[in-house]
């Protein structure tokens, strides 16, 4: 427990860090890469490039001061991240690491609101936060290694089949090559994938959702190829998957992750939207409800640039064969000509409100969302102006996580 002068202190430093939180994350990430090298085996290099790792870091610090007089309200933060974490491998050791720099950082960013009593107090704090991530990831491990077809850090995994999805999208259903069981996942979760990649002085691991229901005899993951942009670098694994990973060769994986799940207890009805390669957690959920509820009611949305990116639109259009409970549309930006002639889409252009009231009976359903961050900010404004409760939209990031409100206010960070 902290004491109220502490609790004071930080609370004093929330205007400042909210004006220099991601000049401080950044700093942090410089001193921790210089002095620690060994760690960019397991940060995302593209991440750090574009600020996105920073951020996401600047709002937990910022939400950590809001809330430290109630660290209960960030406790799903802390489970969200200990998913991240276990599946990246990240132990008790890194985090005395991960104070020091970050108080070098603090000192050094915030000059002279950096005082002996202001650090003194942020060293009390994140020996407390770092005790509570300490604890939940523990947790994490034992039940990642301990379940049944269960294990601990890395496995290997053949690629017992790939197969091209879309222009852009490859799915590999990968089985273990030591022949034995698997772990069961939870619909909308995740694993860490590290390919074995000539060449490079540092791993690289990615975090890819499973796309299939889970029960089956492998995994699956679905990778869009994520080339190059004047805004971005090329991915440089998921093009090293698309290219140079086949049949056969070898990829390493952490057991499923991630707190981006269906609910299974809530029998209401159930809206699935997603943008782009979005939809692999999502598509998840839907084979699972047809699994084992196919008589409830779920609305499937998926928005993409026509129909040449459109992965696994096949295994949709069967869900909905097969199970009356089941409706989808497809949105398409940009249609092709193919795409008019064979009207392979319900509607050209974006997603609006007036159109998804039209496709969709009542805001008192559940909503899971995902797709590209601009894409969700856009679905869950629409859901909020529809008078959808915060606790039915349910959404994750692909990276960092970050904030879909539209002020410019750092926040707690939402789901993956």
């Amino acid at each position: 427990m902290l004491n109220e002068q502490t609790i004071r202190i930080i609370k004093s430093t929330v205007p400042v860090l909210e004006s220099k939180g991601t000049e401080v994350t950044k700093r942090f990430y410089e001193i921790l890469f210089t002095e620690h090298p060994e760690l960019l085996n397991v940060f995302n290099h593209a991440n750090q490039k574009q600020g996105r790792q920073q951020t996401a870091l600047a709002n937990a610090v910022y939400a950590a001061a809001v809330h430290i007089d109630n660290l209960a309200a960030i406790l799903p933060v802390v489970k969200q991240i200990g998913h991240k974490h276990r599946s990246l491998g990240i132990k008790p050791e890194h985090y005395p690491i991960v104070g020091r720099t970050l108080l070098t950082a603090m000192r050094e960013v915030l000059g002279e609101a950096a005082t002996d009593e202001v650090l003194q107090a942020w060293e009390t704090a994140y020996g407390i936060i770092a005790d509570a991530f300490i604890g939940v990831e523990a947790e994490m491990y034992t039940q990642a290694e301990r379940q049944a077809g269960g294990w601990e850090g890395f496995r290997a995994f053949r690629v017992e089949r790939k197969q091209k999805e879309s222009s852009v999208i490859t799915s590999f259903y990968l089985v273990p090559l030591d022949g034995g069981a698997i772990a069961t996942f939870e619909p909308g979760q995740y694993v860490s994938v590290k390919p074995e990649m000539p060449g490079e002085t540092y791993t690289h691991i990615r975090q890819y959702s499973l796309s299939d229901a889970p029960g089956k005899p492998y995994y699956r993951i679905s990778v869009k190829r994520e080339d190059g942009a004047p805004d971005r670098p090329a991915g440089k694994v998921s093009v090293f998957l698309h290219e140079h990973v086949n049949e056969g060769d070898t990829l390493w994986l952490t057991a499923p992750a991630g707190d981006f799940t269906l609910d299974t207890s809530d029998s209401r009805p159930v809206v699935l939207l997603s943008g782009g390669v979005g939809l692999t957690p999502l598509l998840s959920m839907l084979k699972t409800l047809g699994e084992t509820t196919p008589d409830r009611q779920v609305t499937f949305i998926h928005a993409a640039l026509s129909g040449e990116t459109h992965a696994m639109r096949a295994e949709v259009e069967e869900l909905a064969r097969r199970y009356p409970g089941f409706s989808y549309y497809f949105c398409y930006q940009s249609p092709t000509a193919a795409d008019r002639e064979e009207r392979t889409f319900h509607k050209e252009g974006y997603i609006d409100l007036e159109w998804l009231q039209s496709v969709v009976p009542s805001p008192d359903a559940a909503f899971y969302f995902c797709g590209p961050v601009p894409f969700m900010k856009t679905v869950n404004r629409m859901l909020q102006s529809w008078g959808v409760r915060k606790e039915d939209a349910r959404y994750e990031f692909f990276g960092p996580s970050g904030s879909l409100e539209e002020a410019g206010e750092p926040t707690a960070p939402a789901q993956r």
